[in-house]
């Protein structure tokens, strides 16, 4: 029988998992949609949602910015924002799949992967000043400590 704060860091990182797992869904569906759909169908998808609000306010920051963004989306970021969000994703899920069964060495891999992610993220952060990337990254480093726990957990019940 596990410890009762044993217990709790389990409960905690079996959730951050399957909200990781969560997470990559969504990236290996983005990435997907993005592959299949046309520069210009998003362009005038990010017009139709925004164009009322620029009728209403031309200086609102976030309609103004989406449509400048999508108005200079290119053929070459599309293709590598799917293959970045589908092979992130995919990666992603097979770690998330690994921690989940319990096999061993999903936990350094996983360690390994959140880390080069987080550098990644830390650099995109140095451009963009996203503070979705710094909250992804905290999360991420959240998750590395529950996955770090998790591991010292396991590898002590097998050791004897």
């Amino acid at each position: 029988m596990k410890p009762a704060g044993e217990h709790r860091i389990h409960q905690l990182f079996e959730v951050s998992v399957w909200l990781k797992g969560a997470h990559a869904l969504i990236e290996c569906v983005g990435g997907i949609l993005l592959y299949l759909v046309t520069t210009q169908t998003i362009a005038s998808w990010v017009n139709m949602l925004t164009q009322e609000e620029l009728i209403e306010d031309p200086n609102d920051f976030i309609a103004s910015h989406l449509s400048r963004m999508a108005a200079g989306f290119s053929i070459a970021s599309k293709e590598f924002y799917a293959f970045y969000l589908l092979s992130h994703g995919l990666i992603k899920l097979l770690l998330v799949i690994g921690l989940l069964r319990g096999k061993l060495w999903s936990y350094p891999a996983s360690l390994v992967a959140l880390g080069a992610f987080m550098a990644y993220q830390v650099y995109r952060y140095s451009y963009t000043h996203s503070p979705g990337l710094l909250v992804l990254t905290v999360f991420d480093a959240i998750v590395m400590w529950l996955i770090w726990q998790e591991w010292k957990t396991v590898r002590r019940h097998i050791a004897p």
